[in-house]
């Protein structure tokens, strides 16, 4: 039994997972995302204001949806273009938005924590996330230690962007790796080398950001428990703060675009359970800790630490220290989390925009 595992971290089994193997709500949110309906404006403008009656900190969510290409196992809400000024528009919305909500929130609530979700947030350019920093810098008062995060995609990362993250105030990334072996890169159509994960990684880290996290899928195409112990050995070298490992989600009536992978050969539902145990165990035995719901960290991390202390929070963007954060989404699909209401923009660009 390794050390991780006698300070209450056991290994799992095969049989209990089994066991629970049962279907379930997302369990991201609870009422679930599928409970939201439409208000009119003038609802909506009252939840905001009777929100600013709170002093409690803001958790600015900012939705940025565009793709540079397709991924067949995607189950996020993008748009994928190859039109760099599509952004440029999608920040003009964005900057209303925010002129439209800002004053309707308190004048003293400190920003503690930021992050930038996709699509792919890289997929802009050095100026255009300039842009997007200094109309965030100048409607809010961002909190000299607060948390800024975004999500990365090595493969249309470049070094001008990380400065560009990086200037802004960027202090963690989450890498979408997925799986590293070339045959399920081929099936779900990312191909993204080791070289450049490691890449993306030295630029992150010698810019200064150096809270990393690595996301991974277990349960797609040519997936087996060895090849996925491969791509577990390569990324744990990358030494991150900690993992994500997400189960291939299939929702055909969402995203169409998976029906392409109905021709692929996935695990079984025995082998999918297989390829769980064993990572969670690898994890385990690499020294991580295992948060839960998917999540892996160094026992060090601020979120461990939280989970010892039985101070973890959980809200619409997973894990979190911060208990009394009022989140507030920007962007089309962006969820808002408050005491009192969950509030999220519309999913389709054009009624968005509207």
């Amino acid at each position: 039994m390794s050390d991780n595992q006698s300070a209450g971290h056991p290994a799992i089994s095969e049989s209990v997972i089994s066991k629970y193997n049962q279907p379930a709500p997302r369990y991201t949110s609870y009422p679930t995302a599928l409970k939201f309906c439409t208000i009119d404006d003038d609802a909506s403008r009252e939840a905001i204001c009777l929100d600013a009656a709170d002093d409690t900190p803001l958790s600015l969510y900012v939705h940025l949806p565009f793709c540079l290409s397709l991924c067949w196992f995607c189950g996020c809400t993008k748009i994928i273009s190859t039109q760099q000024s599509i952004a440029d528009t999608y920040l003009d919305y964005l900057e209303r938005e925010i002129a439209l909500v800002r004053p309707h929130l308190g004048k003293e609530r400190k920003v503690v924590q930021i992050h930038f979700g996709g699509g792919t947030p890289n997929f802009l350019d050095p100026k255009q996330i300039k842009r997007l920093g200094k109309a965030i810098r100048g409607s809010f008062d961002i909190d000299e230690k607060a948390e800024i995060s975004v999500e990365i995609d090595p493969r249309t990362l470049t070094e001008e962007k990380v400065a560009a993250f990086r200037q802004f105030g960027v202090n963690r990334t989450s890498i979408g790796v997925q799986d590293v072996n070339p045959d399920v890169q081929i099936a779900i159509h990312r191909i993204q080398s080791s070289d450049m994960n490691r890449q993306a990684i030295e630029w992150l880290r010698n810019a200064g950001i150096k809270q990393l996290n690595v996301d991974l899928i277990y349960g797609l195409p040519n997936q087996s428990v060895e090849s996925f112990g491969d791509t577990l050995e390569e990324v744990i070298g990358y030494d991150p703060d900690r993992f994500a490992l997400f189960s291939y989600a299939n929702v055909l009536s969402s995203q169409p675009a998976q029906k392409i992978l109905e021709k692929r050969v996935f695990p079984t539902v025995d082998e999918k359970i297989a390829l769980l145990v064993h990572s969670v165990n690898h994890f385990i035995d690499a020294g991580y800790h295992h948060i839960g719901i998917e999540h892996f960290t160094k026992p060090d991390d601020p979120l461990a630490v939280a989970q010892r202390a039985k101070t973890l929070q959980r809200n619409f963007q997973g894990y979190s220290l911060y208990k009394d954060a009022q989140i507030c989404g920007f962007g089309m699909l962006a969820i808002s989390q408050t005491h009192r209401t969950y509030r999220q923009n519309f999913k389709e660009l054009d009624t968005y925009y509207e």
